[in-house]
């Protein structure tokens, strides 16, 4: 299946600081690749990879399922614990979710997460009638580019392939059950304004892990992907000093 263009994954070798960013439901390593590029001129290792389904057509996603997706996290975080001492991982909205999975399984392992607008649930009201929707109707209208600033592109889908759906919210389930295991520290940035992710979202991660060191920034100026919005200059700095303070 051929990849569109500027959804390929993206990554640069550097020293043995390793960062793991990883991009959200339907979209695309476009909508977090200039994130990870800011962070490789830290001189950091950097992954940003292209998670199975996505960059290429719905309809070829809606093959996959949130196994296919965390796998291929799992075998990037991997390869940089493999090749460096320390390694953090950052997440857009459905990488966020990744995010916290990884930091479930790995705990002391990851020195740090960066969440972007995560979900861990979502308040549709059609959420109810997916189970039986996914068996019927393949897609429906997508929740794509939602970004205050022109010009900007993620490369995500039109539609929303509702079996790959309906999988993501098993997905949220299983980290929803285990998210007092996460207990690294954590940087949470939220938009004032999402019309996909819902700010209870971020109450429920900010009030139900363990981490000790916790802090929430939120976006006054960026829709959901705010890693390509006006905020974006904030996340990358802000990240980066996360980073450094950890690793200090």
């Amino acid at each position: 299946m051929a990849i569109v263009p500027g959804a390929e994954p993206w990554s640069s070798d550097g020293n043995d600081v390793g960062v793991l960013v990883l991009h959200g439901f339907t979209g695309s390593p476009a909508s977090v690749r200039p994130w990870g590029q800011a962070l490789s001129a830290e001189g950091w290792t950097i992954r940003v990879p292209r998670l199975p389904g996505h960059g290429t057509t719905w309809q070829e996603m809606n093959k996959t399922r949130w196994e296919d997706w965390y796998a291929e996290a799992d075998r990037n975080y991997r390869e940089l614990r493999e090749r460096c001492a320390h390694v953090f991982v950052m997440g857009l909205s459905m990488g966020g979710t990744l995010t916290l999975g990884l930091a479930e399984q790995y705990g002391d392992a990851i020195s740090g997460i960066v969440l972007v607008n995560p979900s861990v649930h979502t308040e549709r009201p059609d959420r109810f009638l997916l189970p039986i929707l996914q068996l019927v109707v393949p897609g429906f209208p997508g929740i794509s580019n939602d970004i205050a600033k022109p010009g900007q592109d993620e490369i995500a889908y039109g539609k929303i392939p509702l079996k790959a759906a309906h999988s993501l919210s098993g997905l949220w389930s299983r980290v929803k059950s285990d998210i007092a295991k996460v207990s690294q520290p954590v940087l949470l940035f939220r938009s004032a304004v999402d019309h996909v992710v819902e700010p209870s979202n971020a109450a429920f991660i900010l009030s139900h892990v363990s981490s000790a060191d916790v802090h929430e920034e939120v976006l006054p100026d960026s829709f959901h992907v705010a890693t390509l919005d006006h905020d974006a200059e904030v996340i990358v700095r802000d990240s980066i000093a996360f980073v450094h303070r950890i690793l200090a």
